[in-house]
């Protein structure tokens, strides 16, 4: 691949698979602009496109990502948790749920699921399990009862206990921790992960997200042995990040996963394009800083409101189902961030419900994913149709029926360029762009933008916005390809690459 990268119109920025900053060079200026090898009549060549398309069929039986959600109960019109959990096995591609306690009717509802359950100790049960005897008779009441038949994989140990500002808390807060899994131990339990939530909070610089730091005083005596109990124990660091908690009306396409110019970190080089993977930088560079840059990251809560107070802007359906949606393909499709690259993320989103109960503004009351019914209060695709498959994301009625996207006529270079590293960084496949794939040629930055622009629309929804890319992307209903058609189709859970060549007619003569 190396060569390649030498000699191509096309090479990725820090040697990210695929996934990286998709850089366009003019073939006329390119060290090597070498056309793929054309399709011959020969006979030989029918076999090879025959596997070729076999095996873009096969790819659509992939498995479709899964992540998890917190379920929260602060409300008075929730379903029971049996309903609960049969409702998350069945219907949903959900297979871990994270709790706010230990709730036994709670915990005992999963039972026989498999779903995977993290357990919460209550910040106001901390202290009691820094004496051996106080952990041992909390694994005793809360863990032991409910396994196997639960699944109980981890133990959060409180919740953003550095936010409370209780010194005595967050003194106590590791051993506790260390005693927790010592009674795990002891109860034939080791296998189940300990590890506690942090805000954001504990990070006095973030940004650039390569100078992230812990806060001072708290880096050396708090951080540095927690995470090296963490790596021992192998359990991983837990955090909550939210760009709806630090988005502006000028950022709010920054952080709902939508085309923007980005954020440059002079530092590396990597411009960001989203703000959530510069919280999860920011978090791994303060991690590395102490020597504990491979322990892994759990995001414990993040999502988006769906409905807030009058004038507030960003917070509504298209912003909740963009950012959700998005999140979920990005942190499940092993684009990792530009500083963790490769990288998958176990993510649990806030939330199952909307809490009617929740104090504080509108939003707080609406970041569910569903509704007390069941009904889903907008489909990111983790709910399943009646076959089993993961549900597509719906799209509005404007985008509907055959629709592509496409750059606008008068949009110079530079601004389609910045379009295709967007999108070749969001976590969209943009190999059949490079050199030798199916959509390489023509080999123009219009050609590759249309492309990695429609790429974009169809699997993020079809929604309008999703075609906006800072008024440089139309809608139209004409397909734009000529003598190579290279789009996506969106299928029940699976993107079906479809390609259709001007030869295809010689090659089935072959076939017969």
């Amino acid at each position: 691949m190396g060569a390649a990268l030498l000699l191509s119109p096309l090479h990725i920025e820090g040697g990210r698979k695929n996934a990286g900053r998709v850089h366009y060079h003019p073939p006329e200026t390119s060290v090597m602009a070498r056309k793929p090898p054309p399709l011959t009549t020969g006979i030989a060549a029918a076999p090879l496109l025959l596997l070729f398309l076999l095996g873009l069929v096969a790819t659509t039986n992939a498995v479709a990502p899964r992540v998890g959600v917190n379920y929260g109960t602060v409300a008075d019109n929730l379903p029971p948790p049996r309903q609960v959990a049969e409702f998350l096995q069945s219907r949903t591609s959900i297979d871990r749920v994270k709790l706010f306690g230990s709730d036994p009717t709670q915990i005992q509802a999963f039972a026989g699921t498999g779903i995977a359950v993290t357990v919460a100790v209550a910040n106001g049960e901390v202290l009691s399990l820094v004496n051996p005897g106080g952990a041992a008779q909390w694994v005793a009441t809360h863990v032991s009862p409910f396994v196997p038949a639960t699944n109980i994989t981890r133990i959060s140990v409180g919740n953003e206990i550095l936010a409370t500002a209780d010194k005595n808390l967050i003194a106590h807060l590791l051993p506790a921790m260390r005693s927790l899994h010592n009674a795990l131990s002891a109860a034939g339990l080791r296998h189940i992960q300990v590890s506690t939530p942090h805000s954001l909070g504990i990070l006095s610089v973030s940004q650039p997200p390569s100078s992230g730091r812990f806060r001072r005083g708290y880096d050396r005596v708090i951080f540095a042995p927690m995470l090296e109990f963490l790596r021992s124990i192998g359990s991983p660091f837990m955090v909550n990040p939210y760009p709806y908690f630090g988005y502006t009306p000028a950022t709010l396409n920054y952080a709902i996963f939508q085309p923007n110019a980005g954020i440059y970190d002079p530092a590396t080089g990597h411009n960001y394009t989203n703000m959530f993977d510069a919280q999860m930088d920011a978090v791994y560079s303060a991690m590395k800083r102490l020597g504990y840059g491979d322990v892994e990251i759990v995001v414990a809560e993040t999502g988006w409101p769906s409905a807030g107070d009058p004038g507030q802007v960003g917070v509504n359906l298209e912003a909740a189902q963009s950012y959700n949606g998005n999140l979920i393909r990005h942190v499940t499709s092993g684009v990792g961030t530009p500083l963790m690259p490769g990288r998958k993320f176990e993510t649990f989103i806030f939330s199952l419900f909307n809490e009617n109960l929740k104090p504080g503004p509108t939003a707080e009351r609406n970041f569910g994913l569903f509704r007390p019914d069941f009904t889903p209060v907008y489909n990111v695709g983790v709910a399943l149709d009646q076959s089993g498959d993961a549900s597509p994301v719906s799209s509005s009625p404007s985008s509907a029926g055959k629709k592509w996207c496409v750059p606008k006529a008068d949009v110079d270079g530079g601004a389609l360029q910045k379009n295709i590293d967007y999108v070749c960084s969001s976590g969209v496949d943009c190999s059949p762009i490079q050199p030798g794939g199916a959509c390489f040629q023509p080999s123009t930055v219009k050609s590759h933008a249309a492309y990695a622009m429609n790429a974009y629309f169809q699997s993020a929804g079809r929604h309008d916005f999703n075609c906006d890319f800072a008024g440089t992307g139309v809608m139209t209903a004409t397909n734009p390809s000529k003598d190579l058609l290279c789009f996506l189709f969106l299928g029940a859970h699976r993107i079906y690459y479809i390609i259709l060549i001007k030869y295809l007619p010689t090659f089935l003569h072959f076939l017969i």
